[in-house]
């Protein structure tokens, strides 16, 4: 008999991101990592909870407003996960603005590195920055007033804006934009090393009377309007889908507000009529006590300095499949090949692409396109086919969130370069990813696969964890023609010889293979189910999960992002856990493994175990059918997730996550940092500096006071 499953058996969705982004924001506070390092999570938890407004809290606030009473998993109604999300928010963004103060900004002076008030200036910077207001700044101002004759404007989505108490005949209200085409970190001229900053806006709000001559100033606030910036489209009822994304990017920019932030001392008045004008209650407001948009502070972490203030650098060396290997067809003629970025690197893709384009032999390419980026690496490689005669292919998805607009421009100029553009099946975003070779060999014509769990973009694959398979298996090759025939023709959905393809089969075949594993514990047979996902929300599969836990299956979690099973229910989920890891590259592979009685199978695709991957999006997940690799994913990737204790988080079954306790004696493990390691020591470029060598990890044989940032754990140059 099933267990019957409750909601309390649930995590709430939006809660769990909250705490995934508290993971990201956790790298920020802590003293051990490098200084531009935490700035970059500080910005980059900054533009993922700008994200959450856009999206997630603004559905919310839509399903508040229909008629209809929806819960969530856990049982939440819209309300209550509203309410829920708004303490939470608020807690997370006075820590984050705390460590601003208190710590950030202090120790980024102390290494040369400061954000200067107008009273902190030189006179020789006074006159530099008045020069640079008249020529740069001045001219793309434009003051806004608000009266009977001047409404209240509309403010652009996430746009910096200054409101300005004033007085002429009366008070009145106006408002300023900050300009966005402006670098909204100003740099002072210096003749040494010191790094001087202004803040855009505060350069502004220092010549307010300059804009508005003849007022008196009485005072000026900042504050950022954040929108719904959700695409809707009816993709049944548009002739042109390129056109109607086109014209839903501009209303984006419009779109209702969702959240308000204003500078810590903006007064009460003020900030009512700001509510007021944009539709929003109290609840919706977020007071800062510091910069209004941290994404911007990144320019810090992009600038050139100390590389003591930054994790050590780190070149991915060629695969060591390919590296005496010039020709990439005959290599994988002769077998798989299996790449792991960014410990190996992306420039493989590249030139598999770059052959394909200019090998006579080759006839037709086909590729789907997620997010590029707009590199002209890869979108050059499509164009150069073309003009070398061959047949190619790109299905291109649109409405990739916001890349929209960078897809379009590329879209474009591949249509204008002669390659044959097409944007999928209708109500379906196409998220596998996929490059399909048709070449004329010696004995016959073969097809060569590429298979990846992240995108054709060679920036982001330095900086994400993700998996590649090259491939001439004719089996992947006949899925890939079939699958490319259904995203570029009209026809049915062929059965697959060995993909798992969403949103036809994969949800059930993923139900299955968790149900096998279940079966084979009943009858005392070895099971196990290990998954690397970046989230885990679809209800089915938990409850699977469940039903396979409480028989006796051992599953380990390695989920990044949102996690809805709650691990440690007593006879649900006793025998499940669930680890996340954020450290310096952002884990991106989803890799299912099944014990399946020591005959085991490793998956890995583009699809996380999430309702929208099974049903609303094109999803491809491929077997790893050589031996080798299985092991080696198993060994390289999962093994050392799972034996991660200082980066990796533990989930408990009230929703929590903490970091591993380390006894005294135990070898400190961080799964990114050996992989580092392993390919720099397996690299012909490996540098012998001791600076470059990624720091051994070690415990303190005895415990010794620290800071709440810290936690037993020192780096040594070893």
């Amino acid at each position: 008999m099933s267990v019957p499953f409750e909601a309390s058996h649930f995590i709430n969705r939006e809660l769990s991101w909250l705490e995934f982004n508290q993971r990201v924001l956790d790298e920020a506070l802590d003293r051990r990592n490098p200084l531009l390092e935490r700035i970059k999570f500080f910005s980059i938890a900054s533009s993922n909870l700008d994200e959450f407004f856009e999206v997630r809290v603004a559905g919310i606030k839509q399903q508040m407003e229909s008629s209809v009473v929806e819960r969530s998993i856990d049982g939440m109604t819209s309300s209550e996960t509203l309410r829920a999300i708004t303490q939470r928010v608020r807690r997370m963004v006075e820590q984050q603005y705390r460590c601003w103060r208190d710590d950030l900004l202090p120790t980024l002076a102390k290494n040369g590195i400061r954000f200067l008030s107008f009273q902190e200036l030189t006179r020789e910077d006074v006159a530099w920055v008045e020069k640079y207001y008249r020529s740069q700044v001045r001219p793309v101002l434009t003051p806004l007033g608000i009266d009977p004759s001047h409404p209240f404007p509309q403010l652009l989505n996430k746009s910096l804006n200054i409101i300005v108490s004033l007085e002429i005949d009366r008070r009145r209200l106006a408002v300023v934009q900050v300009p966005r085409v402006l670098p909204r970190l100003v740099k002072l001229p210096r003749t040494d090393s010191r790094q001087d900053y202004i803040f855009l806006g505060h350069l502004v709000g220092n010549y307010l009377a300059d804009l508005f001559p003849g007022t008196r100033i009485l005072g000026y606030w900042h504050f950022r309007v954040t929108r719904n910036s959700e695409l809707y489209i009816d993709e049944e009822d548009v002739a042109n889908l390129l056109q109607a994304v086109e014209n839903e990017l501009h209303n984006r920019r419009r779109g209702d507000a969702v959240r308000l932030e204003v500078e810590k001392d903006c007064p009460v008045e003020i900030r009512a009529a700001l509510l007021e004008n944009l539709h929003l209650a109290e609840e919706d407001v977020y007071v800062i006590d510091g910069p209004l948009n941290p994404v911007r502070l990144m320019a810090i972490y992009e600038e050139d300095h100390s590389p003591e203030l930054r994790d050590p650098p780190f070149v991915a060396p060629v695969a060591a499949a390919l590296r005496e290997e010039s020709d990439l067809f005959a290599a994988i003629r002769e077998r798989d090949v299996l790449l792991h970025h960014p410990y190996e690197s992306f420039s493989s893709v590249v030139e598999f692409l770059d052959q394909a384009a200019t090998d006579p032999h080759v006839l037709a390419i086909k590729q789907t396109l997620y997010r590029t980026g707009g590199d002209p690496l890869v979108v050059g490689a499509m164009m150069e086919a073309v003009r070398n005669g061959k047949q190619v292919t790109a299905v291109v998805e649109l409405k990739a969130r916001f890349d929209e607009a960078n897809n379009i421009l590329w879209a474009q100029k591949l249509e204008e370069a002669g390659v044959h553009v097409v944007y999928g099946l209708v109500g379906y975003k196409i998220h596998g990813k996929m490059t399909l070779v048709v070449r004329r060999d010696d004995d016959g014509i073969r097809r060569y696969v590429h298979l990846s769990t992240g995108n054709y973009n060679p920036t982001t694959a330095r900086f994400y964890t993700d998996m590649g398979l090259l491939t001439a298996r004719p089996e992947f090759g006949e899925d890939a023609t079939n699958l490319f025939n259904l995203l570029t023709g009209i026809c049915q959905f062929q059965k697959t010889q060995k993909f798992l393809v969403a949103p036809f089969d994969l949800h059930d075949r993923i139900l299955a293979l968790i149900r096998r594993e279940a079966e084979h514990a009943k009858r005392g047979l070895p099971s196990r189910i290990v998954a690397k996902m970046n989230a885990l929300v679809g209800q089915e599969i938990i409850e699977e999960l469940y039903r396979a836990s409480s028989v006796g299956v051992r599953v380990d979690l390695i989920v990044r992002g949102i996690c809805c099973l709650r691990p440690g229910i007593p006879g649900v989920s006793e025998n499940i856990t669930v680890r996340s890891v954020v450290d310096r590259f952002l884990e991106h592979s989803r890799i299912y493994y099944f014990e399946n009685a020591c005959q085991p199978e490793v998956l890995m695709g583009s699809a996380d175990w999430m309702p929208r991957n099974f049903f609303r999006r094109i999803e491809i997940v491929f077997p790893i059918e050589d031996g080798n690799l299985r092991e080696r994913v198993k060994s390289e990737v999962l093994d050392l997730c799972l034996a991660d204790n200082t980066k990796a988080r533990f989930l408990d079954s009230c929703g929590n996550y903490t970091l591993a306790p380390v006894k005294r004696g135990t070898t400190k493990r961080r799964c990114q940092f050996e992989l580092v390691a392993l390919a720099q020591q397996t690299s012909n470029r490996l540098s012998t500096s001791p600076q470059q060598k990624y720091p051994v990890m070690k415990v303190r044989s005895r415990p010794r006071k620290q800071s709440g940032f810290e936690t037993r754990i020192s780096q040594s140059d070893g």
